[in-house]
């Protein structure tokens, strides 16, 4: 396969691949100084980290304020940066607490603004309680609810699964002259939908769209066929595209290209993945570098490693210049694939480049370290994260109490765990998963039963429809 050109008398496209027959379109033992600063500040200038420091400060301060009700003329700038530093981070306990300080202040006034931010952040977190008592607290103060403020109510309870609630904001939405739903309300509901896997409401909602004359945007059906794409329902998806196609007054952008190729190449369908590229460039949407990332990955998913060179020649020639998630991809799919010299040419070139590795990078080494064998290796990557400003995260020490425990060195793989805690990591349903399963391996059947036990007596704390979410972090773990 090389690269070509499609050439007709009205117009030319250039494509990193042709579909033919289609038609044009050590072991080590880290004994890590249990102190180890892996958690290493951002390297900054005397100057910014003391404004880093000074704003941390203020807003430690003001939650501490937010504890006590004597504060009611503070500094409306302290106050708001606070309010707004908490909803950035999604912390929102603390931003509840610092809300209900400000409107202690005698200079509060209730704007609409400030509770639509507030009630997306609750649906962000999955806090639809919180959301509705945040709602009438609004109630309360004679404010009334403006378009967006209903909007992310809506998102509020879409995010948490209460579907039935969000339906209900959205009728009494229809009641109110200057608040009727909108093609962002539904958007952001049919969005609560696909990423729940909820698609049995999606038509009935496009129905509704269509009775109350609300044109689907291209957001509303880039978000449907996303959504159908990452479930796999690709004669879903097409169907979208090509209502899409035919309404007339949406035309598919480049989010669209990327959904539908990234849904066919997850799939491992790679002919129709080339196909859908070159329509879309026929359409005129070139791709962009999440495109060519989407590529590499399809392709090294099913071992087309000499389609992911012709790839990165391509990209070079029209001047993309490989990001992050280029290189921790080419980086994750050469150490799946055992290609240890592929994997650490990448790792030395993302860095000659100017490129930071991250945890993700780190945790796709251990894992490639892992699965040739080459356990005795990760120490040294440990040692090199000592030497940057790379938070190890859950994920990152999964991947490191998996290397271990596949490579049966036990003892380690609980150092490890260990260390995870020391360094603030709560342990999620992986965490547990991988470390049974490496007792099992060594037939440590008490131990196994023991990490059981520890975790059906948080089970019930946990729990999200009967089922542990994979990525919980648990946080009451204190298991000895």
């Amino acid at each position: 396969m090389e690269l070509h050109s499609i050439t007709s008398s009205s117009w030319s496209i250039t494509s990193p691949f042709a579909i033919p027959g289609e038609r044009r379109r050590s072991l080590l033992v880290f004994s890590a100084k249990k102190s180890s600063n892996f958690e290493r500040p951002l390297k900054t200038s005397k100057g910014e980290l003391s404004k880093i420091l000074r704003t941390e400060a203020a807003v430690i301060g003001i939650e501490r304020k937010a504890r006590s009700s004597k504060f009611n003329n503070l500094w409306p700038r302290a106050v708001l940066e606070a309010l707004d530093d908490s909803i950035a981070s999604n912390r929102w306990d603390s931003a509840l607490k610092i809300f209900a300080l400000l409107r202690k202040q005698h200079w509060y006034r209730p704007k609409g603004q400030t509770y639509a931010r507030l009630l997306m952040m609750l649906g962000k977190c999955r806090q639809p309680e919180h959301a509705s008592s945040l709602f009438r607290t609004m109630l309360s103060e004679g404010f009334n609810p403006t378009l967006d403020v209903y909007t992310s109510l809506v998102g509020a309870f879409g995010h948490s699964g209460l579907f039935d609630e969000a339906i209900s904001t959205i009728d009494e939405m229809k009641t109110i002259s200057d608040c009727k739903p909108d093609a962002f309300t539904y958007t952001i509901l049919i969005g609560c939908c696909t990423k729940l896997q909820r698609f049995d409401l999606i038509p009935s909602l496009l129905a509704e769209m269509s009775y109350l004359g609300i044109q689907c945007t291209v957001v509303t059906y880039n978000t449907i066929i996303d959504g159908y794409g990452k479930a796999g329902l690709l004669e879903e998806m097409e169907n979208s595209l090509t209502l899409m196609l035919e309404c007339g007054s949406c035309v598919p952008d480049i989010f669209t290209l990327n959904s539908i190729i990234s849904a066919y190449g997850d799939s491992r369908r790679i002919s129709e993945m080339e196909k859908w590229y070159i329509e879309f460039q026929h359409m005129g949407i070139d791709p962009d570098l999440t495109t060519f990332n989407i590529l590499i990955n399809s392709y090294g998913k099913i071992g087309k490693y000499e389609k992911m060179n012709k790839i990165m020649n391509f990209m070079k020639k029209r001047y993309f210049s490989p990001s992050l998630v280029t290189f921790n991809t080419l980086i994750e799919c050469f150490g799946k694939a055992r290609k240890v010299d592929k994997m650490e040419y990448y790792f030395r070139l993302m860095k000659t480049q100017g490129i930071k590795p991250n945890s993700i990078t780190y945790c796709s080494l251990v894992s490639g370290y892992a699965k040739a064998e080459l356990v005795e290796k990760v120490p040294f990557l440990i040692r090199e994260i000592e030497n940057t400003d790379v938070v190890l995260d859950t994920t990152f020490f999964n991947s490191v109490i998996n290397a271990y425990g596949q490579a049966g060195y036990i003892d380690i793989m609980k150092e490890m765990f260990w260390l995870m805690k020391e360094n603030k990591c709560n342990p999620d349903y992986i965490t547990f998963a991988t470390m049974i399963k490496a007792y099992n391996g060594m037939s440590m059947d008490v131990e196994a039963q023991e990490l059981k036990d520890k975790m059906l007596k948080l089970k019930s704390e946990i729990m999200v429809d009967g089922v542990i979410p994979q990525n919980h972090k648990i946080q009451t773990w204190r298991g000895g």
